[in-house]
């Protein structure tokens, strides 16, 4: 927390944290759902002497306020636009993990000339469909009912089943942090996720690099489907992953990391 930096906007807090050399390359890293800035911790520590990484508690998660009732894409894709003025970035490689990769997206569409890079981690363009929508009605019901089971259920799922006894301890740590997000904020998730737009005419506008980290077994995304939307990019990479559900970034460290960092590298040539 005493790292964490605060801007007020539209009246909130919003918390970040600022780290790695002044004036380098800049990867921003926007959490999922549920999640926080400390998600990417290790990723901190990894790439903060190459170049500079700015990470952020998204509206209503972490140490950010709630805004509304309903936090859309937009909202909050201004809201790290905020954060970067703030940090005085006029460009960056912006990677988001499943919510935040429509974020990233939104991001991409308001503010596509601020972009070197997007990089999507099991995530995707489309809109829900009306079933997604009328599961995100359901979540909010639990929520109201019994917060603190289903932030405890949902979390193991997103681990392939073949990584759930090594990453016991992860899986424990991602719930008590999850824990920590509020009903309203829950909600206010849901809401903003299901009424988003399709976002895949920024898929084939983008004319930076996209990067899109997939996994193979992911219940979330489908493969095939996050396939089929790099095929949509002007220039897409793609790094698949096998025996990887939808947290890929804390299933396969060892190859995100490093895939992560070369796609800084390439954005910024």
């Amino acid at each position: 927390m005493e790292q964490h930096r605060t801007i007020v906007y539209q009246g909130h807090t919003l918390h970040y944290r600022d780290e790695g050399r002044e004036n380098a390359q800049t990867l921003v890293l926007l959490h999922g759902y549920l999640q926080n800035l400390d998600i990417w911790s290790s990723y901190i520590l990894t790439y903060m002497r190459h170049m500079r990484v700015i990470t952020i508690d998204l509206p209503g998660h972490g140490y950010s306020e709630c805004f509304s009732e309903e936090h859309t894409m937009e909202l909050m894709a201004r809201t790290v636009k905020a954060v970067l003025d703030d940090a005085d970035v006029e460009q960056c490689v912006m990677v988001g993990h499943s919510m935040g990769g429509y974020v990233a997206l939104a991001f991409a569409d308001l503010y596509p000339h601020h972009l070197r890079g997007l990089g999507l981690i099991n995530s995707h363009a489309l809109a829900d469909t009306q079933e997604a929508i009328e599961r995100r009605l359901d979540v909010c019901e639990q929520v109201v009912k019994n917060r603190a089971s289903h932030i405890v259920g949902f979390i193991p799922p997103l681990f392939d089943p073949s990584k759930r006894v090594a990453l016991a301890q992860e899986i424990k740590d991602l719930q008590d942090q999850c824990l920590e997000t509020k009903e309203e904020s829950i909600i206010a998730a849901q809401c903003g996720m299901a009424s988003r737009p399709s976002r895949t005419h920024v898929l084939q506008e983008l004319e930076v690099p996209i990067l899109f980290v997939i996994g193979k077994n992911d219940p979330r995304i489908p493969a095939e489907l996050a396939l089929s939307q790099a095929m949509l990019a002007q220039h897409a990479e793609i790094l698949l992953l096998d025996n990887v559900a939808h947290m890929a970034h804390l299933e396969e460290r060892e190859y995100v990391k490093p895939r992560l960092r070369s796609f800084v590298q390439t954005c910024y040539l």
